[in-house]
């Protein structure tokens, strides 16, 4: 996930790594992210052709590594963000940083997103509707047990919401 992030980071231009370390790190609540996480990603993209790098001044005299997106790396960038599996629909994240690209996806990948999230969700709310009848979970697993519950409907209903907005973007588009 963190170099789809960082990938996305250079969407809107160029970038110092240091940048994207603390963005991206941002981002992905982890805070800085670690150079040996960052760097060896920016290689590899560098080596693939999707990113490009050049030395620039810094603000003290020092030289810098600048990171720019190219046109390859975009279509893979979007590609990837596309491509979205049962197995990714059960990451929180995967599904939450899908989410946040929307606006760069077609609407009809955005809607297999959204359903793949979704047929996860009820399948997980069905297992722990069965666990409440079946067990004797005590009164904090009980609580936590229902406390999960809400939140797979909360994020139903947020999903709702997502459906609502991108049938509008796609209207807009027509």
């Amino acid at each position: 996930m963190t170099d789809l992030i960082i990938l996305a980071m250079l969407l809107d231009g160029p970038k110092h790594g240091y940048r994207l370390k603390q963005d991206a790190g941002t981002i992905s609540g982890q805070g800085e992210l670690h150079n040996n996480l960052v760097y060896p990603l920016l290689r590899r993209f560098t080596a693939n052709g999707w990113v490009t790098k050049k030395t620039v001044p810094g603000e003290r005299g020092q030289n810098r590594q600048q990171y720019s997106l190219t046109a390859l790396g975009r279509r893979t960038l979007l590609e990837r963000l596309s491509a979205f599996t049962e197995q990714d629909a059960r990451s929180w994240d995967d599904f939450h940083a899908r989410v946040g690209f929307f606006s760069l996806l077609p609407a009809d990948v955005c809607e297999q997103i959204l359903s793949l999230r979704q047929a996860f969700l009820h399948t997980r709310d069905e297992r722990f509707a069965g666990l409440q009848k079946t067990m004797d979970l005590g009164v904090y697993g009980a609580e936590v047990v229902g406390f999960m519950r809400e939140q797979i409907e909360a994020e139903l209903a947020w999903i709702r919401r997502l459906r609502r907005l991108n049938s509008q973007e796609e209207r807009k588009e027509s």
